[in-house]
């Protein structure tokens, strides 16, 4: 009985051998997709763009060239518009200007501040109805801003704190949705093994927050005091009832006080238009200084 062989293999008989065809693992996505999505990131940005460049354009124009222009192209009252914004009411606007600086600044760092030891206590520390408290602050983030103003008002009248700068300043310390941002933050920045290294040479709650987790959080610090800036700078209802006088007014509510004159005063128009793109400057400079930080702080909190 002969038994089969099979012939040795050598090298030219591998190299005979077909090889398998390779699998594409790539995915095409359908052309349908890609237009609708391309379509709305055209017309997101064009939402986000288009107001801005007509502000630029009308800045430009005296009240005649406003109504008689294109909407997209330059006058010639742009120095004059920037003149009569400072010199009305004796440099009113600078007024408010700073106004909003100091407003939104405190709010941004020392609201900032906050926000992040509380949302560092929430992430790192284990303390009785630590998740219901969360909880109450996680409602607080659903409550808009608008329903909360008449009850910060009763509260500053009981006080003596209305038409005063501290009944802009206090609000703004305290923000919900800043605290969760930082819980956030805090997770995706600061290992829980760095502070038990921490604790094991010596360091206490204290001490391991100032001097080890401030500086690993401090881009989430940045993002959260840049909201917290723009969110203060941009705020109306809070200042329109808390503020009666007008040297305390933030350039917000003193350009919405101008826009009231525009009805039987057209000159205020242009003032207003050019004081609204004048306000907007601070805001730019802020976000182009502070990209960077909040670059990687809105990457962290994403992928968190």
């Amino acid at each position: 009985m002969s038994t089969l062989t099979r012939p040795p293999q050598t090298s030219a008989t591998r190299k005979s051998r077909p090889e398998p065809e390779r699998v594409e693992t790539t995915t095409r996505q359908p052309m349908g997709s890609k237009v609708t999505v391309n379509t709305l990131l055209i017309l997101g940005s064009a939402y986000m763009i288009l107001p801005i460049t007509w502000l630029l354009f009308a800045s430009t124009k005296s009240v005649d060239e406003l109504y008689g222009l294109n909407a997209l192209s330059f006058g010639g009252a742009l120095i004059d518009n920037v003149v009569a914004v400072s010199t009305q009411d004796n440099g009113l606007f600078y007024r408010w200007i700073l106004n909003s600086f100091l407003y939104a600044g405190v709010g941004a760092v020392f609201g900032g501040l906050i926000s992040v030891m509380a949302g560092y206590a929430f992430d790192k520390f284990r303390f009785r109805f630590k998740n219901q408290l969360f909880a109450f602050v996680l409602v607080g983030v659903l409550i808009p801003n608008t329903a909360t103003v008449l009850p910060l008002y009763l509260l500053a009248s009981t006080v003596n704190a209305t038409n005063t700068i501290w009944a802009m300043i206090l609000p703004a310390l305290c923000n919900p949705f800043s605290v969760y941002l930082a819980r956030v933050f805090s997770a995706s920045y600061i290992p829980d093994e760095t502070l038990e290294a921490a604790r094991v040479d010596g360091a206490g709650s204290i001490r391991s927050f100032i001097s080890i987790s401030l500086p690993m959080i401090m881009p989430g610090f940045i993002t959260i005091a840049l909201f917290q800036f723009v969110n203060v700078w941009n705020n109306y209802m809070l200042p329109l009832v808390m503020l009666s006088s007008q040297e305390l007014f933030p350039v917000s509510l003193g350009m919405a006080t101008w826009q009231g004159y525009t009805t039987l005063l057209p000159d205020y128009v242009p003032m207003v238009i050019t004081g609204s793109l004048l306000s907007i400057i601070p805001l730019i400079a802020a976000f182009i200084m502070l990209q960077r930080f909040w670059k990687a702080g809105l990457s962290a909190g994403s992928i968190k």
